[in-house]
């Protein structure tokens, strides 16, 4: 009879440990489940079985026995035995898998490197002799069957095999993961019980509810025409649509509609809805919740957008750095950063959810802010979740970029929702613009005249300038501020005063950074909008005279003398592409003008050579360059948690943390209304200070003073700081 081989040591309370062929096989039978979605079962199931098959050798062993009795990690290599056998199985890159389950995926001169050293290692052999006696099908009979998809993608798509081994390691780290919770918690985390296919009549519903219950509004006829046409549009075959739509006509709504009805029609189980800011996240999400949640059910709206990077390579981490949400909910809210970093990621923790995007439908909301540097790789990236992962994308924003005009969708069929948007443009026209640009008028004149207005949003681009024309404004009247500087809670605390005091027609002025732009539902009489990109500013007008009660609003945009002159940096080429083309004779709601503008921007940016550097790390498998390119702007600030409202559940919560315990994925989503951001320079100098104590990961408790309406309020250490 073969020796029983253990997995993992005794859970907590008793003496049951994991048995290693239990865990073999049900990671396997997990990761077949997940592949099976687009047509990598087999595979992905002969990647978990083998993944842990260098825990058979009985150094390996010995070591787990030792780590029970004295506490600690077993810290003896495991990964060579099923990497080797992999490759040895004609696998090829496939083998990076099992070689990354744990630290991530290697480039693949190491993993050539390490497979020349697996060769010669007794350890290798010993583990595949002990694990083949007791489970023999480590060695199958046939070549595993690979997607047969496959072989047409490897001449049309030079990037679908980038995506398949990234899939594929997704679904081995997340059933590994979850097979390893079932035994240390004693039972199975159940799989979500409903699909995205079962919710459209829930969204209907829900709709007909909330529409009963909100003010008229004169464009109310125009928004059901929208959301009729996205209905329409639902019942095309999957691939990638296109929501061109204007502010205030619905959008979220009707993208959210369409996915639920085309979810339905080709059986998929997942939305996946992603947005450019934290800030339309939670109101997204709370809108979605509304829509779609019966009260005693199972909740089927996930909000996924903790900024915390628990993956910092510490020894005893692999819980915390495990336990961010797999998304396994048929209604995700998540930002586009979380999305596109965790698909061009390395890491477990960040992959672990990336299977989830196959067979779904993925909405990206305000498309527009999209980084031009890294448009290539992800155009070419959700070509390839379309084309061979069963997804379908939809882009939504009311300034749509002609990303048709992109290498990688210029073969690609992009289908228009709203067939005809210019007369729905005209019909929802409903601003004035003025233009304060030659001369340009100081920080102090634009508080005095936003001053005067009754009710009035201002918009700057930074944290600095919205924390000093706070103070401007302020002088002249009372004022709220919103920034990234606020922990969640009390921007959320603020926006329901906003909304109140606009809807009971209460004198109000509001100073914010640009996360109040895109989908944050405010309806103002008047804005002011300090000079940005043609897209940032027709977004910042669609808070103004959003729902056309007044035959029209007035927007005021701003060059300010002294204001932050990061506006340059923060926008480069598109600032340029504006100023060339829009002001006194062209506002940047003009079609025509702004399709003109995105070709120049594209141009100016030098977009399909931006990107080359990355398609090129995935072409040659090197999977930690490619992470370390992928950058979106949120690596630019650090998550901090700040003493505002339940203090003494802030503390439990960071206590947990700190200890490293399990179930740190649940704390997290617990401490998302405590966050705010800084710059990185700004916290490194609060650590420095003693204004900010680490907690975890790159996770800060501040310690400094916090103003009751600016948050956070310090000076950044480089006035050139680029913080929304």
């Amino acid at each position: 009879m073969a020796e029983r081989l253990w997995a993992h040591s005794a859970r907590d309370g008793d003496r049951l440990r994991h048995d290693l062929t239990d865990h073999l096989r049900g990671t396997g039978w997990r990761a077949e489940a997940f592949g099976e979605v687009f047509g990598a079962g087999a595979l992905a199931a002969h990647c978990g079985l083998l993944h842990d098959v260098g825990k058979g050798t009985c150094t390996w062993q010995q070591g787990l026995i030792g780590a029970e009795r004295h506490g600690g990690r077993v810290g003896i290599p495991h990964k060579h035995a099923g990497t080797w056998l992999l490759d040895k199985q004609r696998l090829g890159i496939m083998s990076a898998v099992v070689f990354g389950h744990h630290g991530g995926l290697p480039d693949s001169t190491r993993l050539k490197k390490e497979l020349r050293f697996a060769d010669t290692d007794p350890l290798v052999a010993e583990a595949i002799r002990r694990v083949g006696e007791i489970v023999p099908e480590i060695h199958p009979p046939a070549p595993i069957a690979l997607p047969p998809w496959l072989s047409e993608a490897a001449t049309a798509d030079p990037y679908a095999l980038d995506l398949l081994v990234r899939m594929v390691y997704s679904t081995v780290v997340d059933a590994d993961f979850l097979d390893t919770e079932e035994h240390f918690a004693g039972a199975a985390r159940p799989f979500h019980p409903v699909s995205a296919a079962g919710l459209a009549e829930r969204f209907e519903q829900g709709r007909l509810e909330l529409l009963k219950n909100k003010p008229e509004s004169p464009i109310d006829g125009l928004r059901q025409a929208v959301y009729q046409q996205c209905r329409e549009a639902a019942q095309g075959p999957r691939g990638i649509y296109r929501i061109p739509a204007p502010t205030g006509s619905g959008k979220t709504l009707a993208a959210g509609g369409f996915a639920v009805h085309h979810a339905r029609l080709h059986g998929m189980k997942r939305v996946i809805v992603a947005v450019p800011f934290m800030s339309i996240t939670e109101q997204n999400a709370s809108v979605y919740r509304d829509l779609l949640e019966v009260e005693g059910e199972d909740p089927v709206v996930l909000e996924h957008h903790s900024g915390i990077d628990l993956d910092d390579g510490r020894a005893g981490r692999r819980w915390q750095r495990l336990a961010a949400e797999n998304w396994d909910a048929p209604f995700v809210v998540t930002t586009t950063i979380r999305l596109f970093e965790s698909l061009f990621s390395h890491k477990p923790a960040a992959m672990r959810r990336v299977h989830r995007l196959a067979g779904s439908v993925i909405v990206l909301d305000e498309v527009q802010a999209l980084p031009d540097r890294l448009l290539i790789p992800i155009v070419s990236a959700l070509r390839s979740l379309t084309q061979w992962f069963g997804a379908t994308v939809v882009l939504a924003s009311a300034t749509q970029p002609p990303f048709e005009l992109l290498s990688p969708l210029r073969e690609t069929p992009i289908r228009d929702v709203i067939a005809e948007p210019k007369p729905l443009y005209k019909a929802l026209n409903r601003v004035r613009y003025r233009w304060l640009l030659d001369p340009k008028p100081t920080m102090a004149e634009i508080a005095e005249q936003a001053a005067a207005e009754p009710q009035v949003l201002v918009v700057v681009n930074t944290t600095r300038d919205a924390a000093w024309m706070h103070e401007l404004v302020e002088m002249h009247r009372p004022a709220l501020h919103l920034s990234t500087r606020m922990a969640a809670a009390h921007r959320r605390d603020t926006l329901e005063e906003i909304r109140r005091r606009l809807a009971e027609e209460e004198p109000i002025a509001v100073v914010s950074t640009q996360l109040v732009e895109a989908g944050v539902d405010l309806d103002f009489p008047a804005g002011f909008r300090a000079i940005a990109s043609a897209d940032s500013l027709q977004q910042a007008a669609g808070r103004v005279n959003r729902s056309g009660r007044l035959p029209y609003g007035q927007v005021t945009i701003f060059d300010p003398e002294d204001g932050n002159k990061a506006a340059d940096m923060l926008y480069g080429a598109a600032l340029q592409a504006t100023r060339a083309r829009f002001g006194p004779h062209c506002p940047p709601d003009d079609l025509d003008a702004l399709l003109a503008y995105y070709q120049a921007r594209f141009d100016f940016h030098n977009v399909e050579a931006s990107g080359q550097e990355i398609q090129q790390g995935r072409q040659a498998h090197d999977f930690p360059r490619v992470a370390e390119l992928f950058r979106m702007i949120d690596e630019w600030t650090v998550p901090v948690a700040v003493r505002y409202g339940d203090t003494e559940k802030l503390d439990r919560i960071l206590a947990h943390l700190r200890a490293g315990h399990p179930g740190a994925g649940a704390q997290l989503r617990s401490l998302r209304p405590y966050l705010a951001t800084l710059p990185r320079g700004a916290a490194r100098k609060a650590l420095d200070e003693g204004l900010a104590t680490p907690v975890v990961g790159d996770l800060i408790e501040w310690l400094g003073d916090y103003h009751p309406q600016r948050g956070i309020d310090i000076a950044s250490p480089d006035p050139q700081e680029l913080v929304f």
